[in-house]
């Protein structure tokens, strides 16, 4: 299992990617393609932020709500080249972010060290 702490880093490693990709990769052009995985990069700094897990400022969000946000925002990511009509000039970026947005919350740990201390 992934502890919490590493998957929090991640949380922020792959917000900062998604808000970046579209310009690093070249398809910040102000469409759906740009702006879907910037959202969602966003959104994941702001819950990430506020779950209960060593690396955030605010213990509102309970790791497993946590999870399941992460798995809804990969496969909106993944599903969004057709969602949203742009797979003929963009799609890979999306998928693979997504699918590893859905992979690394199954491999992390339900319960943070915080949470079981909140809980005693």
């Amino acid at each position: 299992m992934i502890p919490t702490r590493v998957h929090g880093v991640i949380d922020y490693i792959v917000g900062i990617v998604l808000i970046l990709a579209p310009y690093i990769l070249g398809f910040a052009d102000g469409t759906a393609a740009q702006w879907v995985p910037m959202i969602l990069g966003i959104t994941a700094l702001i819950y990430s932020l506020l779950t209960r897990y060593e690396l955030s400022i605010a213990k509102l969000i309970p790791m497993p709500v946590h999870l399941g946000l992460d798995i809804a925002s990969g496969l909106l990511l993944a599903a969004s080249p057709w969602l949203f009509g742009f797979a003929d000039r963009i799609w890979w970026p999306h998928v693979l972010i997504g699918v590893l947005e859905i992979v690394i919350p199954l491999l992390t740990a339900r319960h943070s060290s915080i949470e079981t201390t909140v809980r005693a």
